[in-house]
């Protein structure tokens, strides 16, 4: 290979490096878009969950919770942005270089071929070439006068050629350049408006939090009730747990979990298998309560023991099971609501302060199967919760770790 063709083959590579280097701009650009994109759909979803509630209403610990998660994703949108924009800069700067890169050797092609065409206009017309083969000493030495001139003229033809992909180079680069510094531009002023949006909904977390501090009082009987209603639950669980313990004939007294049938451990091997994996209980929602103990949102003073996640959804959402079961138990919880709970061979899932359910103890269901509606409660804020609970035999487990995120 003489060396115009491998100068020739080194800048179709190094084109190619530049597309290839585009496209890996364009999927991680890609993928921080799609985060954006989630992220947004989020807080739409939020957005929608307040509309619900009377912006006059009163107070309530739950639009403490939502106006919290808003906040959490509308900073995550913001570092979002952020990271979109940190990441166009770097490939403006990286195009800038390459333009720069490209126009100069651009010029040097250009120049070499402007030479070879004032020598060429100088010095070569048919009449000449045809002299210059004809004036050789033998026929060896013509044909290789002739190999020469066609070398030449190849040269040429690759030279041409090499000044035109660098022009398509450049104009693309060009091109590539111009979009990101207009996506740029638009990424600053959406990160000006959504700050100016989170400043609003920090004001009216604050009002919230000031209004419901000054309600100590109202909230800790609230909260009272809401334990005596969680205890109740508890030990409805606990009866079932001790229910199905006792229908197994071949029992060791010693062990106080539910010894399980063939057909019930295959159902326990599948559900466990599909830890991170099941759906949600609702069609869509989000967490304002998580699982075990933490620091009550205004009581500060107060630790709150959650043994499931509260889900808050729209207004009367039907609530699923989320894996295939029997119903064992369908009770009324006072200040509870009515709860189900579904065994999964050796696991439980609950599904409590529902308004309605649609099975009945003893059915089978199956995934995703609609049970019931969650309960709306149009005396504070409308808040409508699911508290959703999953134990394996007799330990509580956090059903958090157990759902596809979403």
């Amino acid at each position: 290979m003489t060396y115009s063709c491998l100068r020739f083959y080194c800048l179709l590579l190094f084109v190619g490096i530049i597309l290839v280097g585009s496209d890996a701009y364009g999927q991680s650009l890609e993928e921080l878009r799609k985060r954006k994109e989630k992220t947004a759909s989020e807080i739409e979803y939020i957005n929608s969950l307040l509309k619900e509630t009377n912006s006059k209403s009163k107070a309530s610990l739950n639009r403490l919770s939502v106006l919290e998660k808003q906040i959490k994703l509308q900073d995550a949108l913001i570092n979002n942005i952020t990271g979109e924009i940190g990441y166009l800069d770097s490939s403006i700067q990286q195009n800038s270089s390459r333009i720069d890169s490209l126009s100069l050797t651009l010029q040097e092609v250009k120049n070499k071929y402007a030479s070879m065409v004032r020598y060429a206009d100088r010095n070569e017309d048919n009449s000449n070439q045809l002299l210059f083969i004809l004036s050789a000493q033998d026929f060896n030495q013509a044909y290789k006068r002739f190999i020469y001139l066609k070398q030449y003229a190849d040269y040429r033809r690759k030279q041409a050629e090499k000044i035109v992909a660098y022009k398509h180079a450049i104009s693309d680069q060009l091109l590539d350049f111009n979009k990101r510094k207009d996506d740029k531009q638009q990424l600053l002023v959406s990160k000006v408006n959504q700050t100016k949006i989170i400043e609003r909904q920090k004001k009216q977390q604050k009002g919230v939090y000031t209004e419901l501090h000054q309600k100590e009082k109202d909230l800790g009987k609230k909260l009272e009730s809401q334990r005596k209603a969680e205890l109740r639950l508890q030990q409805e669980i606990e009866r079932v747990i001790s229910d199905e313990a006792k229908k197994v004939a071949h029992k060791s007294t010693s062990d106080k979990s539910v010894v399980l049938t063939s057909e019930d451990k295959a159902l326990s091997g599948g559900f466990s298998n599909n830890r991170g994996k099941f759906p949600w209980p609702v069609l869509r929602g989000l967490i304002t309560d998580h699982f075990g103990e933490h620091p009550h949102a205004v009581l500060k003073y107060v630790t709150v023991r959650n043994s499931g996640v509260d889900i808050t959804t729209q207004a009367h959402s039907k609530v699923r099971s989320i894996f295939k079961g029997e119903v064992t138990k369908v009770v009324a919880i006072p200040g509870g609501n009515i709860a189900v709970i579904i065994r999964h061979g050796s696991y439980l899932t609950v599904y409590s302060n529902l308004s309605e359910v649609f099975v009945k103890a003893g059915q089978q269901v199956d995934g995703k199967e609609d049970i019931g509606s969650v309960y709306t409660d149009q005396s504070d804020d409308n808040k409508c919760v699911l508290k959703f609970q999953l134990w394996h035999e007799n330990t509580k487990l956090d059903p958090e770790a157990w759902l596809h995120k979403m």
